[in-house]
């Protein structure tokens, strides 16, 4: 347009607010992914054990279904916090195979298409354009584990009384929380993956290594030094051990074996192993290392501009 037609008008609408800028990421992904049919079946999939686990809980409180189907109430499965914990440890699994799907495109395909300029050209910053992206999953993962387990709690509540909600309180504080914590830690490593891999396949395979080849790891060093530290170098037990300490389940102590020593006096002798967990806070410290490690390789990563010397 040239400047002396003076046809130039500022844009005189309303301003979206700065906090919520980054939504508008979500808002198209979510658009684009469930326009796949094997995304949307899968993520179907995923509400089926909540609708079991309800029926569990429903026949807990109905004495005619129980009637009906002959079924002894001391035989159903005892809805305590045990209860929720499997439902957040499955829930949570399916969440990680979601990741597994839809993570590494993210933002492999912004870095391959050269689009990362043109988000930050834009009044959008760097933590804006990570906290946008990272939404996309926090949103679809948190469909699937803490929003069915509060709806459980609260209908397990409804059918048990008041009394049985305040004592049991922390339950729900459990669920939401511990399913927030995989939430972060699958988010972060799926956009850190997503960013250095630009092909989807491989992503997708990188993703499941640093989850199951650490995993192989840890039970070989356990196996070699009758240990359980090994454990710290497994994300799946990092945050099964996480899980347990927010419902309480957490023991230390995991059992006891017969070992071998080499004994001056008396060689090959046997002693019994004690094998116990790694401390609650060291598993959690190894987490919020790889969330950082994460962090600051999206930050090296996600630049308007790449220098090549």
């Amino acid at each position: 347009m040239a400047v002396y037609e003076h046809g130039y008008r500022p844009y005189a609408g309303r301003l979206t607010p700065e906090w919520s800028r980054f939504l508008v990421i979500p808002r198209y992904a979510l658009r684009d992914t469930f326009k796949s049919k094997f995304f949307l079946g899968f993520f179907a999939l995923c509400f089926l054990y909540p609708l079991v686990a309800s029926i569990i809980v429903y026949l807990h409180h109905n004495t005619n279904a129980l009637a009906l189907f002959k079924i002894d109430v001391r035989s159903l499965i005892p809805i305590n916090a045990s209860f929720f914990e499997y439902f957040v440890t499955f829930q949570g699994w399916l969440a990680f195979l979601l990741a597994v799907t839809m993570g590494p495109t993210l933002v492999s395909r912004d870095m391959s298409n050269n689009a990362i300029p043109l988000y930050l050209s834009r009044p959008f910053s760097r933590t804006e354009y990570v906290i946008g992206k990272l939404s996309v999953l926090a949103i679809l993962l948190s469909l699937v584990t803490w929003v069915p387990g509060l709806l459980l709690f609260f209908f397990q509540a409804y059918l048990e009384g008041v009394g049985w909600l305040w004592s049991n309180f922390w339950i729900a504080g459990a669920i939401f929380f511990g399913s927030a914590v995989w939430i972060v830690l699958l988010g972060l490593l799926s956009l850190a993956v997503s960013a250095f891999v630009k092909w989807r396949v491989v992503a997708s395979g990188a993703l499941l290594g640093m989850f199951f080849v650490p995993s192989a790891f840890a039970e070989i060093v356990n196996n070699l030094f009758l240990t359980r530290v090994g454990h710290l170098f497994s994300p799946g037990a990092l945050i099964n051990s996480v899980w347990k300490g927010f419902f309480g389940t957490f023991v230390r102590e995991t059992g006891r074996i017969r070992g071998r020593i080499t004994n001056p006096i008396r060689d090959n002798e046997f002693v019994d192993i004690v094998l116990r967990e790694p401390p609650l806070w060291a598993s959690w410290l190894v987490l919020a290392l790889v969330c950082a490690f994460c962090l600051w390789l999206l930050s090296r990563k996600i630049r308007a501009y790449e220098v090549v010397k």
